[in-house]
Parts: structure tokens; sequence; C-alpha cells
């Protein structure tokens, strides 16, 4: 308040010298002809009680209006009926040219939501058309046993795997969610993501230590399946030769770690990241850098709290704690 007070003193400097000085008129005037100085101080006095009421009223006004202009400062459109009245003409300029500005902010706000929409709507048709030619594809494959469809399909899983990170990542920001919170039986999630790359496991020959973890948890079956494949698949990725266990720390903790070349400890803290490959994923040429991501996100708006656990040529351990209970449906 002292420093709204201060500013505005400073604002009525001008007033303050104009009745300075015609009391140094008046005062000078009297002294020249020889007149009692009082007959000047009295008056003046009762000047400056009765200014000193007009400012304090005058304050009391500015800072109303003060208060209200900072309570409309966090609206995103400033209409003409929530600002104070304008008492001058500058202020009513001043106040034109805001609503200008901020018709003019709601058209552009309005026209990118609508161009925004669009694209999500043409991503969104895009990546659920390109799922009939892989379907085709590998029905194709399926009724071939070479070297080369084997490398085919492996490609083409990994293509499946592009394409559902692309549905994710448009529908984690979808006003409308599906999530569908129940109780679902851990072992069963594990394994449908398990049969999907048992291929890959026989093809290089990477190891599998997994026994039956029985414990359920409350989640989403599909969105924790995502998790799951996209851990796996970094697993697979960056695990040239070894094994990748999967495990329950007490009471409900989903461990999965390989023995895989590891991550650089500078990495380490940051590869939740939207868009950070760190330094094997530069090396890897490949990676987007949103898989870690997504899992991050999707884990908060489920209520459970993934973590990652590594060292160079050792391997890589993330934890997906599900006891969180507080869902997040934003």
């Amino acid at each position: 308040m002292r420093k709204e007070f201060r500013f505005y003193l400073r604002q009525k400097r001008r007033a303050f010298a104009a009745a300075g000085s015609f009391c140094l008129i008046f005062l000078g005037s009297f002294a020249l002809y020889h007149l009692p100085v009082a007959a000047v101080l009295y008056p003046a006095g009762l000047c400056v009680l009765f200014g000193s009421i007009l400012l304090g009223l005058d304050y009391r006004r500015e800072r109303k209006k003060y208060e209200k202009l900072q309570g409309i400062r966090g609206l995103s459109d400033v209409v003409s009926d929530v600002l104070p009245d304008s008492e001058g003409l500058c202020e009513e300029a001043y106040q034109e040219i805001l609503r200008l500005l901020c018709e003019e902010q709601k058209e552009y706000r309005d026209g990118m939501e609508h161009r925004y929409s669009d694209m999500i709507d043409y991503y969104t048709i895009w990546a659920h058309q390109i799922k009939t030619p892989i379907a085709s594809m590998r029905l194709t494959l399926q009724n071939e046993d070479s070297a080369a469809a084997r490398r085919l399909s492996s490609d083409l899983f990994r293509i499946e795997q592009y394409v559902e990170m692309v549905l994710m990542f448009l529908r984690l920001d979808s006003d409308s969610s599906d999530y569908v919170i129940r109780e679902t039986d851990l072992d069963m999630i594990v394994r449908q993501a398990l049969r999907k790359f048992a291929g890959e496991f026989i093809s290089r020959r990477i190891g599998l230590r997994y026994e039956p973890l029985g414990i359920s948890a409350v989640t989403d079956e599909k969105w924790l399946s995502f998790v799951i494949e996209q851990v796996l698949s970094n697993a697979l990725k960056y695990t040239p030769s070894g094994t990748i266990f999967i495990t329950l720390e007490r009471p409900k903790t989903l461990c999965i770690r390989d023995t895989g070349i590891g991550i650089v400890p500078e990495d380490l803290p940051r590869i939740f990241e939207k868009g950070y490959t760190g330094y094997h994923g530069r090396e890897d040429k490949k990676a987007s850098g949103l898989g870690l991501y997504l899992c991050r996100r999707i884990c908060t708006n489920l209520g459970h709290r993934i973590t990652a656990e590594s060292a160079p040529d050792v391997g890589t351990t993330i934890r997906i704690d599900l006891e969180q209970t507080v869902l997040n449906t934003e």
C-alpha cells in the first residue's frame, strides 16, 4: 500500500507544485504591499486542511479503481462491463484500445484452437486409417516363413508401436479422456505386452526372467499396457545381449530391469522430459524422446509413479509404483 501511495503522490506532484506556487504568490504580494502575512497563512492553512481531506477521498477512489483493475488482470477476456468508469479522454482512449486488443486476442485464440482441433482430427483419422494397410501386410507376412519375412514383421511391429504412440499422444491432451479405472490383474497386462515382443526376444536371443506377480492394481488396462510396452521396447532396444527381468517389489511396484548399455549419469534426471533423447539416443539417431515422456504423463494421470535407476554398462531399472490412488483426470 505504501508503494501505491508514493506513486499516487508522484502522480499529483504538479497539483502540489501549483498550490505551493499560488501560496508563494500571495505571500509575495502581501509582503510587497506591507500587508499582514498572517492574513495569508490562516486561509492557506485552511486550504491545506480541506485539500488534505479531498486528497484522501481522491486517493481512496483511486485505490478502489486500482483494486478493481488488479482483480481483472487474470481474466482471459476483459470486457467493457468489468472495467472501471473512465474519467477523462485519455482513460476512454486507453479503454478503447484495450477492448480492441482483447477482441483481436480472442479472434486469434479462437482461430488457433480451430486449427489445432482440425490438426488433431486429421492425425487421429490418419493414425486409424494407417492401421488397415499395416494389418493387411501382417496377414501377408504370416504366410511366409523366411528371414526376410521375419525381419519385415519386426519392422512392421515397430511401425505399429509408432502409430500407437501417435494415438496416445493425441489422446493424452484430449478434452474427453477414455480412462476406465478398475481393478485389473497385473499379470494379464504384462503377459499381453510380452506376447507382442516375443518375436524380438527370440530373434535376438534376449533372455527373459519373469515369474507371476500375483497382484492386481486399480488402473486403466489400456494406458498401463502402453506404458509397460514402451518400457519393454526401450529395454530391448538398448540391450544388445543379456536378460530382461520383470519382478515385483512389495507392496505394488512393478520393476522392469535390463542388463543393457545403461544411461549416463548426466542424462538420468532428464529422461522423462519431452523430446530429450540423451547420449545414447543421439547416437541411435532414431530416438524421438517421446516414449518415456508419455509414460510419465500417463502414470501421473493414472495416479502412479514411474522412476528410473541406471548405470552405464550395467543396465537400467524402471519402477512403476502402482500404490498411488490420486487420479489426474484433467
